[in-house]
């Protein structure tokens, strides 16, 4: 039996998406098929450890702020049951 595959789209800051552009043209493959295997890779080596993903939470840029916000709007009552996803 097969495992299901889940589909997780990912907005890239311009930078990044130029560097996955230019990487797919190099390697002559899809952005999206580069993406997904640079994805998977990380996925793989990223240690499951409670501090290390907080520690890698913590680096992302404006992470935190967007945190808030969704928890903001959740409590103001504009979010998404999770029984209607």
């Amino acid at each position: 039996m097969s495992n299901p595959s889940s589909r997780v789209n990912v907005i890239l800051d311009e930078e990044h998406a130029l560097k996955l552009r230019r990487l797919a043209e190099r390697t002559h493959t899809n952005p999206g098929t580069i993406a997904r295997s640079l994805l998977s890779t990380a996925l793989e080596e990223a240690d499951p450890d409670p501090r290390s993903v907080t520690e890698l939470l913590d680096r992302l840029p404006g992470a935190f702020d967007s945190a808030q916000r969704g928890r903001a709007e959740a409590r103001a009552g504009l979010g998404t049951p999770l029984e209607d996803l």
